[in-house]
């Protein structure tokens, strides 16, 4: 099973090395591991040592520059959707996607690839929400306050998703679930709400979504580039993601495309063993 975590980074020059460090040194006999980093133009030279990085583990990390794409600087959806293309495209079966300041362990990945094959998920999410997650106990109020409001009301009144940490960004994904869900045709979100607006889609279009509970701690190091008006643009934008995927359904699920010739087909294992059906569930 070929499984590439996806970094996007924006001045995680301090938090990149151990993060890769930890990542690559993970037990995971029965995938092989890989990582892309998703730099967007980081000024504080995230995008050389990446570069850097991926000499060093050559074949297990690799970079993609957001600059190189052309267009203007986009925001932690523009990442995904484009490091999601480029994961899918070199034969990914499995995709994390995690942020780089150690807010998501490292240590929860062996645990998510338990959960998703005992439960047949097509995504797990990494929820601290779910009994036994937690917040960092350094955590300001005003994002306990608002982030507790948003998920346990908010997203799901205007979304009709039943999670309980649906604007978390720590999740495992299947291939065939991102390929379904049409994330580059579909997803318009550019910023934060990008992560609604994905458990959203997936939701309607009746993918299993297991939630797990981590623990989530503030950053180890670096400047958050989360603030009160980002949240706040992520709440107003819920409306637009509402209004755009209102009448989607499982039958609207887009066709899976054949496997390039220079692509591993998937391996006979458990992780593709199992139809879902729309559900969602929270396991420990």
């Amino acid at each position: 099973m070929r499984l590439t975590v996806v970094l996007p980074t924006l001045n995680e020059a301090e938090n990149l090395r151990p993060m890769i460090e930890e990542l690559l040194a993970l037990d995971v006999p029965e995938c092989e591991l890989s990582v892309l980093i998703a730099d967007n133009d980081s000024p504080d030279g995230t995008g050389d040592l990446a570069d850097e990085l991926s000499r060093e583990h050559a074949g297990r990390v690799d970079v993609l520059h957001l600059g190189d794409l052309g267009g203007r600087r986009g925001g932690l959806g523009t990442a995904y959707v484009a490091a999601f293309g480029r994961a899918l495209g070199c034969g990914a079966d499995l995709v994390v996607q995690m942020d780089c300041d150690f807010s998501h362990p490292p240590a929860c990945i062996p645990r998510m690839l338990e959960v998703l094959a005992r439960e047949g998920a097509d995504m797990v999410l990494g929820s601290r929400y779910a009994r036994g997650g937690r917040l960092g106990e350094d955590w300001p109020w005003w994002r306990r306050l608002l982030s507790r409001f948003a998920n346990a009301l908010y997203v799901n009144v205007l979304l009709d998703v039943p999670l309980k940490d649906a604007t978390g960004g720590f999740r495992l994904w299947r291939r065939e679930t991102l390929l379904g869900m049409d994330v580059a045709g579909r997803i318009r979100s550019e910023g934060y709400v990008f992560q609604v607006e994905t458990a959203s889609l997936a939701h309607r279009l009746g993918y299993r979504i297991v939630e797990t509970p981590i623990a989530f701690p503030q950053r180890r190091a670096g400047e958050s580039k989360m603030n009160l008006a980002i949240q706040l643009e992520a709440a107003w934008r819920v409306f637009d993601v509402r209004w755009r995927h209102r009448r989607l359904r499982p039958v609207d699920r887009a066709p899976l495309p054949a496997r390039r010739v220079d692509e591993r087909p998937p391996a006979s294992r458990p992780w593709h063993a199992r139809t879902a059906h729309a559900d969602v569930e929270s396991v420990s």
